[in-house]
């Protein structure tokens, strides 16, 4: 398990085949193993190196001091590049973890050569803000939900129309869910994280190529919300996955990894079609991927787990 003491914690991560390196970056209280079912494969079968890592508050990292910010979780990405050797090299951030890689660009842009932002944002409008706080409530007060009814909201909350609908699938998620429910206390250091200023106009400075990816169907992070970062980064390409909510990677697997596969290597969006606005694409809706009996399950807490086949995983806790 490959360990390294960065900025006064210990941070695990782990590397994932040859080539030119990615560094994935997971959003609230979600481990690294969440990339392992279907972006893994996919970005080392292209010929990439991908390494994952469990932000300071997820163990096996460290928990870090109370209180920390942003900037030190930046710093951290900034300190594991530069351990590997790894910069100037690709990197991916989901929800909180593009807030990160956004952060990143702006404090240490000598260490990325490209980005892909999934499901990211530049600003808490009211509504992201009411919900932080109502989380940051909720582990507050020492109360934990059932389980099955934690999978009900992650599901309402997480999930696309389309997959709701689908008794089938929506029982899978479920299941996971439920297996997999986090306690928020144990994320608290987390919590809270998204509720930044306004930062759209501190993003024009970045030079970093940048795909930024929405989801159709996102309810925690409205997919305006992250258009707004494409259109404040010079240069950025918008692409909306349809048919999919907030686990856009894990419902729309296919159509997720193409568009990281198709811009870390030059490809042109030649499957996309043109949508409203600048520099805009709407990407092809991707089928659900099975997933091979006994595979990991990228749950927030625990180890992996085996699922049947065709169970959708590696949910995270909640961004």
């Amino acid at each position: 398990m490959p360990v390294v003491r960065i900025n006064g914690i210990q941070l695990h991560y782990e590397e994932h085949g040859t080539g030119d390196p990615i560094v994935m970056v997971t959003g609230t209280g979600a481990p690294g193993r969440m990339w392992r079912t279907h972006q893994v494969p996919a970005l080392r079968a292209s010929g990439f190196k991908v390494i994952t890592v469990d932000n300071r508050g997820i163990p096996p990292s460290d928990p870090g001091a109370e209180g920390f910010t942003l900037d030190d979780m930046a710093a951290d990405i900034a300190g594991l590049i530069e351990h590997l050797g790894a910069g100037p090299c690709r990197i991916v951030g989901f929800s909180l973890g593009g807030i990160i890689v956004q952060e990143l660009l702006l404090a240490r842009p000598e260490l990325v050569r490209s980005a892909v932002l999934m499901a990211t944002s530049g600003r808490a409008d009211t509504f992201a803000t009411a919900q932080a706080i109502a989380e940051m409530d909720l582990a507050d007060s020492g109360v934990k939900l059932p389980p099955r009814y934690a999978a009900y909201v992650n599901a309402l909350q997480s999930l696309s129309p389309h997959t709701l609908a689908d008794d089938q699938r929506l029982r899978d998620w479920l299941d996971i869910f439920e297996i997999s429910a986090v306690d928020l206390a144990s994320v608290r250091g987390q919590l809270g994280l998204q509720l930044i200023p306004n930062r759209l106009r501190a993003y024009a400075a970045i030079r970093c190529p940048c795909l930024v990816l929405g989801f159709e169907h996102d309810l925690i992070v409205r997919p305006q919300l992250t258009r707004e970062v494409a259109d404040a980064i010079p240069g950025a390409r918008y692409t909306e996955i349809p048919g999919c909510g907030h686990y856009g990677y894990l419902e729309k697997p296919t159509a997720v990894n193409a568009a990281l596969v198709g811009f870390f290597t030059g490809a042109p969006p030649a499957a996309a079609v043109a949508a409203p606005g600048r520099g805009r694409v709407a990407a092809p809706s991707g089928g659900p991927v099975a997933i091979p009996a006994g595979g990991p399950v990228a749950a927030p807490s625990g180890g992996p787990v085996a699922v049947p086949v065709g169970v959708p995983v590696g949910a995270e806790s909640r961004s």
